[in-house]
């Protein structure tokens, strides 16, 4: 090809809708206009299947055709040649455009209408350029490439979770101007992922869960690659998608355990980004913007590229040589008994809920972990834990992969900070730390409520 495909992906964001024409079997042409165009690798791209119309029966008799782009930017046409190869009606370039076309149909008043039936995969076989007149070419926001280089050399230097989590959202804010964005987590046990870290909302939402499958993040993480909306979609919003997930687990009545996912409530952006370490899906970095088209496919790459390496550095922290043990961990000291009026402290051990008087914490093993060390803290006056001995200890049933043992603590410690808790966790060193209670404590296991 005389034209890299790579290099005029912005004739692919649909901001200007293409055209395509075919021709039936007798050569009779028809013209029609393209909701989607969507880049799948330097060779091909996909084009949205939506109706059987003429265009469908032409390219299913006579397998070629050309599409005509224009650059938004600078108004420069370019023709496609293209080969028909096949139809995908589900999986991640499926979902992908699905999403994609959902806010297309959201912002020109067509949701109702447009409903993608399959993504058309098609050869390209030549680009040409269109001989006129164009618009000079504005600077660049900002190098991507240098963002990603300074991103990298700050998560290198980080040595614990907390810390790479906090720099991770530094680095989107400071080389990325991303000033929106969540990092989330995968509970594989349970199918679902929690925020354990999040910047830009007025609450930080740690805690919050979301299924997979739900909302633009839960599709990525199920389809285990990046999701892109450049502009509203009902359907891809978080009320909706966490409606649905409680719904399905029926979750939707009885005890109020849900915590609100964070979020822009105008969010006309949206990139979701799964975090893997081989072929291992370990969460989902999540951005957002209120302005539409601020994320692109040079966004979407750089950030692929961003959680890859904090998926390595989350995958090596993990594996961390095991703390040497210690010695046993002391009673509280003399004195230190806390005072004041009780907490009544309810745990269900159905699903690990723990809530502090009337208000709902946390549950899941986080609610687990808070349990052991609040059980212990009673009955022995215990203060100081490790890492190492909640890995083993029976009554938490960590997962034996990828337990996330850190994650939780950090979602734990920060929930408590949040909910202005008598109740600390504070670390003390590499996989130690100590609980710090500021009232005395009234344990209460109880069944799930009916």
């Amino acid at each position: 090809m005389r034209i890299r495909l790579d290099a005029i992906r912005d004739c692919l964001e649909g901001a200007i809708p293409g055209q395509i024409a075919t021709a039936d079997a007798e050569g009779v042409p028809n013209l029609a206009y393209l909701s989607q165009v969507q880049y799948v690798d330097a060779g091909h791209v996909a084009l949205s299947y939506q109706f059987f119309n003429t265009t469908r029966r032409n390219i299913l008799a006579n397998p070629v055709a050309r599409v005509a782009l224009i650059d938004p930017v600078c108004a420069a046409h370019y023709r496609l040649s293209l080969q028909y190869l096949r139809t995908e009606e589900a999986g991640p370039l499926f979902e992908k455009m699905k999403a994609k076309l959902a806010g297309i149909a959201s912002h020109t008043g067509m949701a109702g209408v447009f409903r993608l039936l399959g993504a058309d995969i098609y050869r390209v076989l030549d680009i040409e350029r269109v001989p006129g007149r164009t618009l000079p070419v504005p600077a660049a926001r900002r190098n991507l490439i240098a963002a990603l280089r300074a991103s990298a050399e700050t998560l290198c230097e980080c040595a614990d979770l907390d810390s790479l989590l906090a720099q991770t959202l530094n680095c989107l804010e400071m080389q990325f101007d991303i000033h929106h964005a969540m990092v989330l987590l995968l509970d594989a046990r349970a199918g679902r992922l929690y925020t354990v870290a999040s910047r830009g909302y007025p609450v930080s939402g740690v805690g919050a869960e979301i299924g997979l499958g739900d909302g633009i993040i839960g599709v990525a993480a199920r389809e285990r690659t990046p999701i892109r909306i450049g502009h509203f979609a009902a359907e891809y919003s978080y009320g909706r998608a966490v409606r649905d997930s409680l719904a399905r687990n029926g979750l939707d009545a009885g005890l109020e355990t849900e915590i609100p996912l964070p979020g822009l409530p105008d969010s006309r952006s949206q990139l979701a980004v799964p975090i893997r370490a081989g072929h291992q899906l370990l969460g989902v970095l999540y951005v957002e913007s209120p302005l539409d088209l601020r994320f692109g496919y040079d966004d979407e790459d750089a950030l692929v590229a961003l959680a890859g390496g904090l998926g390595a550095a989350i995958q090596l922290l993990q594996h961390a040589p095991p703390e040497a043990p210690g010695s046993p961990a002391p009673a509280a000291p003399p004195g230190a008994t806390p005072a004041g009026p009780p907490l009544r402290v309810r745990h269900y051990a159905e699903n690990h809920s723990v809530f502090l008087g009337p208000d709902y914490l946390i549950k899941g093993v986080a609610g687990a972990i808070l349990w052991v060390l609040l059980s212990d803290f009673v009955a022995h006056g215990r203060t100081a834990f490790s890492n190492r001995e909640l890995r083993l200890d029976h009554r938490i049933r960590l997962p034996e992969l990828s337990d996330n043992l850190e994650a939780r603590l950090i979602l734990l410690a920060r929930r408590l900070i949040e909910r202005q808790a008598p109740i600390h966790i504070e670390k003390t060193g590499r996989g130690c730390f100590e609980l710090r209670v500021e009232r005395p404590l009234e344990l209460l296991e109880l069944p799930p409520a009916d």
